[in-house]
Parts: C-alpha cells; sequence; structure tokens
C-alpha cells in the first residue's frame, strides 16, 4: 500500500511572474481554492497518509499557510463565521498529515527528492508535481491500484501531438499491457520531432522504489547544473526495475504558466 506522497514546492514560479515575485505560485487561488489544496485533495481520497513538502526558506510562504493558528483563533472568536471556522479544520486536518523538508539550492526535482530520503518507509512512495492538475478522476488512486496489481513502479502518461513532443519528456515503450498501459524502457527528455519515440508524454503523478535513492545520491548534475529524477529512473530500468507508462482517465491541467493557470480556473468553475 502507498501511503507517502512526496511533493516538490521549491521551484520559484518564474513562468508565473510578476506574481510569484511575491506569493507562492502554490498557493494562487484557482477557482477561489489554493492550487496545492487540489493536490491535497487527491492524496488524501487516493488513501495517502503521509505528505512530505520539499520547500525552501523562500517558500516559508506555504509553511506559514498551515501555520496561521493564531490569526483563525482571532477571528473565530471574534465574528463566529462558520465558513471560517470550517477552512480552518480542513487546514488543520491536512496539517496533521504534513512534514516540511528544506532545499534551498535549485538543484532539480531529484535533489528534492533525495532530501527526503530518510522519511521513507515503505519500499514505494507517490510523488507529485504541483504545477500538474488532472481533474474530474483521481490519477494517485488508479495509479496505485495499478502499482498494487503488477507490484511495479509507475508514471502517468499523456497522448500529445506529434509536433509538441519537443516541449515534453517523451517514453520509449517497450510491450503493450492494454489499452492505457505500457511497459516502459526509458524515457527521452524533449526530443525533436524526428526523434521522439513515440507520442507518450511524462505527467507529473510517479510512484517510485526507495531504492531510487542509492541512484540519486550517486549522480552528478547534468542539463542546467539540476539532478534530474529521469536519470535516476532510466539508471532503475537499466537494472531490470519494472516502470508501467499509465493513460490515466482524469483531465490534465497545466496550471504552471501563465495561460495554463487562467484556463485551470476556468476549467474548475465548470466542475
Amino acid at each position: 500500500m502507498i501511503k507517502q506522497a512526496i511533493i516538490p514546492l521549491a521551484g520559484l514560479g518564474t513562468r508565473l511572474l510578476p506574481l510569484t515575485s511575491v506569493f507562492a505560485k502554490e498557493l494562487l487561488p484557482i477557482n477561489g481554492k489554493p492550487g496545492i489544496e487540489y493536490i491535497l485533495d487527491e492524496c488524501v481520497q487516493a488513501g495517502i497518509r503521509e505528505i512530505i513538502f520539499v520547500i525552501s526558506n523562500k517558500k516559508k510562504m506555504i509553511k506559514n499557510y498551515f501555520y496561521n493558528d493564531k490569526f483563525y483563533k482571532k477571528i473565530i472568536k471574534k465574528k463566529k463565521d462558520k465558513r471560517v471556522l470550517q477552512e480552518y479544520k480542513k487546514i488543520l486536518r491536512f496539517k496533521k498529515m504534513i512534514r516540511f523538508v528544506y532545499q534551498n539550492k535549485p538543484l532539480g526535482t531529484g535533489d528534492a527528492v533525495l532530501k527526503t530520503k530518510k522519511y521513507i518507509k515503505d519500499k514505494f512512495f507517490l510523488m507529485l508535481l504541483p504545477d500538474d492538475l488532472i481533474i474530474k478522476k483521481n490519477c494517485s488512486r488508479s495509479m496505485i491500484a495499478l502499482h498494487k496489481k503488477y507490484n511495479s513502479s509507475v508514471m502517468a502518461s499523456m497522448n500529445i501531438k506529434k509536433n509538441n513532443v519537443s516541449r515534453w519528456g517523451i517514453y520509449r515503450l517497450s510491450k503493450k499491457i492494454n489499452k492505457n498501459n505500457y511497459m516502459i524502457k526509458g524515457v527521452v527528455e524533449k526530443p525533436t520531432i524526428k526523434n521522439a519515440p513515440s507520442n507518450k508524454a511524462v505527467i507529473g503523478r510517479y510512484i517510485l522504489p526507495r531504492k531510487i535513492f542509492s541512484k540519486l545520491s550517486k549522480l552528478k548534475p547534468g542539463k542546467g547544473g539540476e539532478i534530474h529524477i529521469t536519470d535516476a529512473i532510466q539508471s532503475l530500468i537499466n537494472d531490470d526495475e519494472k516502470f508501467i507508462a499509465h493513460n490515466f482517465p482524469g483531465k490534465y491541467l497545466d496550471c504552471g504558466s501563465m495561460s495554463g493557470y487562467i484556463k485551470s480556473s476556468l476549467e474548475i468553475s465548470k466542475l
């Protein structure tokens, strides 16, 4: 059973400037609710019991959001507002599940995951990237069911147009399991149209084995001076670790760019 999740939150969110010059992108409201809460709801509904936030000193605003008890108690005592009380109770429920780990140098997602090593107890864990919202169906829950069936690592996948492959990590497929799931033999980061091994893109949901930490600890910084989680995944695949690409049934929203953020709000308002 997958009980723990990692959410890397230390990125500066430059695609959402100027908003993120003063505000953590994960707290920006999407249809009246902070974006990070959609990710937390997905985790809770998928049966996750502990969530590790990887933040930086520059993103302490995120921790403060969950630890603003004095403010809420004062407002509740003064105004007796039921809505505020409900919001505070929800935040308290989340707070009991969350642990904070710091990544103060921007060394990539692989480094962010490595920071959590001493807290991950089981053989597998879930990782979610907060810029990727998946609505209508719970992607994490369907991935956990797939992991349970095949005892395998699982990564979310989405079909994209061939002329967009250079924007994504693209799967190199092995055998087909069924219409929605494939064994994979690798990931190619942002290939040219000519060199793309498929049209199936990596989306920010991963079930990863704990043994990935040993791979991450040996990696040297790659492109952009960062430690890439995909390099560690490829190393595991080379060692015959099973990875499944899962075409999830929900709807994908990219809320990490300004246009995507606006579209996400509009899409979620229709639910």
